[in-house]
């Protein structure tokens, strides 16, 4: 599968939501991090080394790792940090076990809301030239591209709708609640849109060696990852498309061996910022072409019951953990496969797909196929 050591996930904790204010940040991470080594049967002492996924301006405060090294176990342990996306922290620790040089990694990330301004803290990840000066956030970004989606595909408006309900039923089912409704930006309405939360998501990754020899039966194997940028100026890019996740899932499926993705997949996950988001991601992954957006979105293909459910969790439109929300994609997808995904577990899923998009109008794309089978 073009690495060497197949990682496996054998422990994940998912906290799309935090509402209670009675524990800080640094135990919030200490929490999230205990519950995932707790699901897969290890303590710290099993674990060989870490990787984070933080952000400093969402955080409020310089090199946020180092405020959370002692929270994740990183005392006396190897730990590396990315900035850039949630999903990248759990790429990063697939790859440290995939070297063979680790047997096990704690990934651990999380988005907090004390920023006084999430829109400012969001701008300055912004072209510091152009765009940071507008100011230019990641939900205005959003609502440039599906305003440049209506207008090259038609009908994709209903199909957005239907997306967005689709998402929001999920939500309900899973959850029994769901996060407050984001803001207007035309054209996207606030029930297209979420308001950010506070969330953290962590999870274990060992070898197959590691596996064996501690006898751990429910794994979700990692079969393929591919991750890939477009531009950071928003003029360089047609916003209609998203070559960066077909770059991304070209990588993944032909690490997993997947020659045709439709009906390859039991379930999937995507990274629904906005419901023109998960459009864009349906053709991406080769999964539907926008000539049949308006059909899918009507004939429930990836709605509950469908031929590939998608965001059975509710996505983003339910829970929105902004920076940590693309791992929390993928950790869904690997207790979907474990079975262990609780009321919106989809029956007899062997294999699924999570899509991780994160930045200025989905900048950053990521896809992990997981599945039952150690080799696909």
């Amino acid at each position: 599968m073009g690495l060497k050591v197949q990682p496996g996930v054998i422990g994940c904790a998912i906290r799309p939501v935090i509402a209670s204010r009675d524990r800080s940040l640094e135990e919030i991470i200490y929490d999230t991090a205990q519950m995932a080594l707790k699901d897969a049967g290890l303590t710290i002492a099993d674990i060989d080394g870490i990787a984070v996924g933080s952000n400093d301006q969402f955080d409020g405060r310089s090199i946020s790792v180092m405020m959370a090294s002692g929270s994740v176990g990183g005392v006396d342990r190897d730990i590396m940090s990315t900035p850039s996306g949630s999903e990248h922290a759990f790429i990063l620790g697939a790859l440290r076990v995939a070297t063979g040089q680790f047997r096990t990694q704690l990934v651990v990330s999380w988005s907090p809301t004390e920023v006084s301004s999430m829109p400012e803290a969001q701008r300055l990840g912004n072209d510091p030239y152009f765009h940071r000066a507008l100011p230019q956030d990641e939900l205005s970004a959003h609502a440039l591209q599906a305003s440049a989606i209506e207008n090259a595909v038609p009908g994709a408006r209903s199909a957005a709708e239907a997306v967005a309900a689709k998402n929001r039923a999920f939500g309900t089912a899973a959850w029994g609640d769901q996060g407050p409704s984001g803001k207007m930006r035309w054209p996207l309405t606030p029930g297209m849109t979420s308001e950010p939360v506070t969330g953290a998501v962590a999870m274990v990754l060992a070898s197959p060696e590691f596996i064996a020899e501690r006898w751990i039966k429910n794994v979700a194997w990692v079969q393929g990852m591919g991750w890939a940028t477009e531009a950071a100026f928003l003029g360089d890019r047609d916003l209609t498309k998203a070559p960066a996740l077909v770059a991304a899932a070209h990588q993944a499926y032909k690490m997993a061996g997947i020659a045709n993705p439709d009906g390859a997949f039991g379930v999937a996950e995507m990274t629904d910022a906005t419901p023109y988001s998960e459009l864009l991601a349906y053709e991406a992954l080769g999964l539907c072409h926008r000539n049949d957006w308006t059909a899918r979105a009507a004939d429930g293909t990836f709605g509950a019951g469908g031929r590939l459910p998608v965001n059975p969790s509710g996505g983003v439109l339910t829970w929105n953990p902004v920076f940590c929300t693309g791992m929390i994609r993928i950790a869904e997808i690997a207790q979907q496969v474990r079975g262990l995904a609780g009321k919106h577990q989809i029956p007899g899923v062997k294999r699924g797909l999570a899509h991780a998009g994160s930045g200025f109008a989905m900048q950053y794309q990521a896809a992990v196929v997981l599945g039952q089978e150690a080799r696909p």
